[in-house]
């Protein structure tokens, strides 16, 4: 069977931490993939925050997720602090894609590679648009 594989950025320009709630285990006491998913998507919304954007609003355009590739590595539970590195990449005319790198800073053990592609869409127009230039020089000049 293929396996799913994710070329990694080298350059991550944002990290946050996210603690593991006894919430976001299942019942076999470990984080399940859809957990992981939210806490993705909480690590995505704080990158885009710390560049003064927001989902619905980098330079007037929002952005839709196009696809999602998840490579697990290991397993994380109740207590561990997960460390998110994220940095942007692959630029094209409508999008990019997002990744992240996830450690857990108890032991420095790789969680989680992901990445998530997306779309610039205007709601407005109700149409794919551009990728801004203000976003997108944010990490190509970098």
């Amino acid at each position: 069977m293929a396996r799913v594989e994710i070329e990694m950025i080298e350059n991550f320009v944002f990290e946050t931490e996210l603690a593991v709630r006894v919430t976001d285990t299942n019942y076999a006491k470990h984080v399940g993939n859809d957990t992981f998913l939210t806490l993705i998507n909480e690590a995505r919304v704080r990158f885009l925050n710390n560049f003064g954007f927001s989902e619905e609003n980098i330079d007037s355009r929002a952005i839709i997720i196009s696809d999602l590739a998840v490579l697990y590595k290991s397993q994380s539970v109740y207590g561990d602090k997960l460390k998110f590195e994220i940095g942007a990449g692959d630029f094209t005319k409508h999008g990019c894609d997002i990744f992240y790198r996830v450690t857990n800073t108890k032991n420095n053990t790789l969680v989680i590679l992901a990445k998530t592609g997306i779309v610039f869409f205007d709601y407005d127009k109700n149409k794919i648009t551009t990728t801004p230039e203000a976003f997108s020089s944010l990490f190509l000049n970098s």
